[in-house]
């Protein structure tokens, strides 16, 4: 672990001002570095029994397209309003720096499928929190929600009280 936080930089006022980005492209750069990560969460979640791995976008893709692959499960993407071409469902929420919707395409999860959501970053838990509501919408059961960090200063960890939470890095 101690590797793969050294190599996640801070990123001062973005996106905007106020704001310390945690900076995972140097970690994604590293072969090794990024094969431990999927490995630890393939090694967390192999005897869950995942159907679909949910990645928010946009970073939420590159560490669960990978992670779906290890899993043998299908992968679904969660994006920005307007970006999906099929149809969609919809959830507002609450960022630490603002609100935004995300969509789904309304038949990317099927009745009872276990799901696994993955992300880069736990914050305040607005964005996994209204991710697990439209896999819910869809009536798939959150089998977990997976982060490469957490800040846990933030609590976001509290908004998620009812899934089960993992993250491979704490700030």
């Amino acid at each position: 672990m101690d590797q793969i936080r050294a190599k996640i930089r801070d990123i001062p006022n973005f996106p905007k001002k106020g704001i310390i980005f945690k900076d995972i492209t140097p970690v994604l750069e590293d072969p090794k570095l990024f094969h431990r990560v999927i490995d630890i969460f393939s090694e967390k979640y192999a005897g869950e029994k995942i159907d679909k791995v949910v990645g928010i976008e946009s970073r939420g893709f590159i560490l669960g397209a990978p992670l779906a692959y290890q899993l043998n499960a299908g992968f679904v993407v969660v994006r920005k309003t307007g970006k999906l071409p099929y149809k969609t469902i919809k959830k507002s929420f609450d960022l630490e720096y603002g609100t935004d919707i995300l969509e789904i395409h309304d038949d990317a999860i099927e009745p009872g499928q276990r799901v696994l959501i993955v992300d880069d970053l736990l914050a305040t838990g607005g964005t996994a929190e209204a991710t697990a509501h439209l896999i819910q919408e869809l009536q798939g059961k959150v089998a977990g929600i997976a982060f490469l960090i957490e800040l846990v200063s933030l609590k976001g960890r509290e908004k998620l009280k009812k899934q089960d939470v993992f993250s491979l890095i704490q700030y």
